[in-house]
Parts: structure tokens; sequence; C-alpha cells
């Protein structure tokens, strides 16, 4: 690849609003000699899509990263705070320096390289839509990792988000030792079980 390319890294997070597992960030220089058709914003595509893109992403990238910040951290720094930790976590781990970093959102994380916040990214730059669908398929899978743990949770169906179906059993069981306890309907579920 010519080496006066510029190295434009994106990067974006699956997992804000769950109310259990960690968020998840992906970083991705896209390779230009290698183009991928069909990239998107991970919400506009089918799981099936996802599944077909994510590994198409790892073999043709330039380079790509994924990192976490765990449930303790959400629960200590807060969402916002541990989802800029997972995103500078994953920019860190590339094995490729970017010149620039483009960040979806209006937010960027504590970067040593040139970032931007780029609102809708995931729709507007593809760099930022490659790193949206591996931070998507690497969480769902370790939520469908989890659901072997606690089936009765449903975690391979809802990935964690607050569905009737997660509320009903998190207020009947209470929360495991994944969930986000500084999240309100968690704490709310923990509160009812001590009334009964």
């Amino acid at each position: 690849m010519n080496s006066a390319v510029l190295l434009i890294c994106g990067v974006d997070e699956a997992g804000r609003g769950p109310l259990c597992g960690p968020v998840v960030a992906a970083a991705v220089i896209l390779n230009p000699e290698r183009h991928i058709e069909g990239l998107a914003d991970s919400k506009q595509l089918t799981e099936r899509q996802r599944d077909r893109l994510a590994p198409l992403i790892k073999l043709h990238a330039t380079a790509w990263a994924i990192a976490e910040a765990s449930v303790e951290e959400i629960d200590r720094l807060n969402i916002l705070h541990a989802t800029m930790l997972a995103m500078k976590r994953a920019v860190e781990a590339l094995a490729t320096v970017p010149h620039e970093v483009l960040v979806d959102g209006n937010r960027i994380p504590d970067l040593s390289m040139s970032a931007r916040a780029i609102i809708k990214g995931d729709m507007l730059e593809p760099a930022i839509s490659a790193a949206s669908i591996l931070a998507k398929t690497h969480r769902d899978a370790m939520l469908v990792q989890l659901h072997t743990q606690y089936p009765e949770f449903g975690f391979d169906q809802h990935k964690g988000y607050a569905t009737a179906m997660h509320l009903e059993v998190l207020a009947r069981l209470g929360p495991t030792p994944h969930h986000r306890m500084s999240f309100a309907p968690v704490r709310e579920a923990v509160t009812q079980i001590r009334l009964f």
C-alpha cells in the first residue's frame, strides 16, 4: 500500500444501553485497496449481514482491534466514561498507528493523535461502520455465551437490553454478577426483592 495514504481509523461502540455486560468498542483502519461491499451502520443491518461482514472486515482491514470496559468500570465511572475508556483501549490496541481517528457521536476519548467526533458517523464513514459491526458482533457473541450460564434470562434474544422479558426475569430472580448495578432498572429490581 502507498505509504502516502492517510491512515484513517473509525471507532464505534456497542452496548451503552443494555442493563448487563461490558460496553465494547472497536477501532478499524480500512485498506483502500481492499473494498468491502455492504458496510453500513450495524443497527441498519440484519444479524446475518453483520455476521457475514465481520470476518471480511478482520480479513481485509489494514488494522482492527476490539476492547471493553467492564461492568465494574461502568458502575464506577458511569457509562459515558466507561465508553470513552473502551474506545481509547481499542485505538491503543491497533497494530498500526492511525493519522486520524473518527469517532461516532459527539465526544472523543483522550487520544494521543488527531481525532474528530462525527454525529451519525456510523452511517457516513465506512471505517466507523466497520467498527460498529465489529463491536456489535463481538458483544452479541458475548451475550449468547452468557446465555449458557443464565438461560432463564434469555440473553441470546435481547442481548441485555431492557425488554419486557428481561425486566420480568430481573424482577423475579434478581441481577446476575454481570448486571450493571448503577442502572435504574437493576437497582429497582434489587430493591423490590429486598422488600419481599
